[in-house]
């Protein structure tokens, strides 16, 4: 799809989340989709398209909650996130909101074979250059999250000198900005590609070592 050239993501764009959040409902949805559409779908696929020579081709996300399973039946989600994947559940992610601009990435929830191989990668050896990513995130003031285990996976001796990284069942370094003028300019495109930037070396080391939910080397189920 081709799209307009990114101008940045408009006022408009937090101005209809905070709507939404006051009044998140089927009937509110219906009357306000074109500003949707115009003011927050639009500019995030412009954005995604102008970031795709250097990432790879993205998507968006649907607006449509699955309420099924949920005691909150509100029927949209309150951001619109775009995903460039690498591979199943790791990739580049920018997401807005009524709170501003989410930039992110990493391995975001394993999926099959995905946590098997990220511990084979920590024991064969590959600790120590992960560590060196992690520490220069941590210098770029980069909030990180793995979702460790609270004890330790079975079989790992409790003086594992990495028993911290082999907890870890997700592996994602994110940024947050707050709503200011500047994400309503092409700086919030410069912005998201220095700082995907910044997120390609462990974006590619968990692809490699994560890899794909299935094996791809066996047939099809």
């Amino acid at each position: 799809m081709t799209t307009r050239g990114f101008t940045g993501i408009p006022a408009e764009a937090f101005d209809f989340y905070e709507a939404l959040a006051a009044d998140n409902t089927r009937s509110w949805w219906q009357e306000h989709r074109g500003a949707y559409e115009e003011h927050v779908r639009g500019p995030m696929a412009a954005l995604l398209e102008e970031l795709a020579d250097e990432f790879g081709v993205g998507h968006l996300y649907r607006p449509y909650r699955d309420a099924r399973f949920s005691r909150d039946p509100s029927p949209i989600k309150d951001h619109q996130g775009g995903l460039v994947g690498l591979e199943d559940a790791v990739g580049y992610y920018v997401q807005v909101s009524a709170n501003g601009v989410m930039v992110a990435g990493g391995w975001y929830a394993p999926q099959g074979q995905q946590l098997a191989r990220y511990r084979a990668a920590i024991e064969a050896g590959h600790a120590a250059e992960l560590r060196a990513m992690l520490r220069t995130l941590q210098r770029q003031h980069w909030e990180l999250d793995g979702r460790p285990l609270k004890t330790r996976p079975r079989g790992v001796d409790p003086d594992h000198p990495d028993l911290d990284l082999l907890r870890f069942r997700s592996l994602t370094a994110s940024r947050h900005h707050a709503v200011e003028p500047w994400l309503g300019t092409r700086r919030a495109l410069t912005t998201v590609r220095r700082e995907w930037r910044q997120l390609t070396p462990l974006v590619e080391w968990l692809a490699d070592h994560v890899g794909p939910g299935t094996d791809p080397s066996l047939p099809p189920e």
